[in-house]
């Protein structure tokens, strides 16, 4: 089984997280943040990584530290439970459409982080959320489990469809990278290492 557990506490935050990549989509999340939760709910529903995710942060400030810090747990679980990325498939790509809203994720499991973004929004909040946060999650888990990932939101008028569709379309995504090839002998690459 592919599981992995990290804590993070510094003095904005105290988060811990437990995640399977084999699982069935199973969660209990908890932020203080009702539309972050919503989010995390459905990235493991659609990735089918069972979650277990609790997230006490100064939300006296803002929801920022709580969900960049998520972000980073999240990066550091999934590089933790991935291990040495023998026979995985590496690449995954998923598009949704979220009613008027289009939103595509495409990944490499490459060890090397970057983020392209590309959706603007067109009011700073979505229920109890800062919209900016979106890309702030999206970069820490990327810094932190060494993935190259592009978002691309080309249409849509509704902030909540178009960020459902990021998280759905990245759940997917990465559900498809992290399987397994059984044709895939070691990793997925000439250089040897991933």
């Amino acid at each position: 089984m592919r599981i992995s557990k990290v804590e993070r506490r510094t003095k904005e935050t105290d988060i811990s997280l437990e995640i399977n990549l084999d699982g069935r989509g199973i969660y209990d999340i908890s932020s203080g943040i009702g539309f972050f939760n919503h989010m995390m709910e459905l990235f493991s529903k659609h990735s089918l990584i069972d979650m277990k995710l609790n997230v006490k942060g100064d939300l006296e400030v803002d929801c920022h530290h709580s969900i960049e810090d998520a972000g980073i747990v999240l990066g550091q679980a999934i590089k933790e439970a991935l291990g040495d990325k023998k026979s995985i498939r590496r690449y995954g790509s998923f598009t949704v459409p979220m009613d008027e809203a289009l939103a595509t994720v495409d990944l490499d499991l490459s060890s090397r982080p970057y983020l392209v973004f590309n959706a603007e929004f067109s009011k700073s909040m979505a229920g109890d959320m800062d919209v900016e946060t979106v890309e702030e999650f999206m970069m820490a888990v990327c810094a932190n489990a060494g993935i190259t990932m592009h978002i691309n939101v080309p249409y849509g008028s509704n902030n909540h469809h178009m960020i459902e569709g990021i998280y759905k379309a990245f759940a997917r995504a990465l559900r498809i990278a992290v399987s397994f090839d059984d044709r895939v002998e070691g990793v997925p690459s000439t250089k040897g290492i991933l």
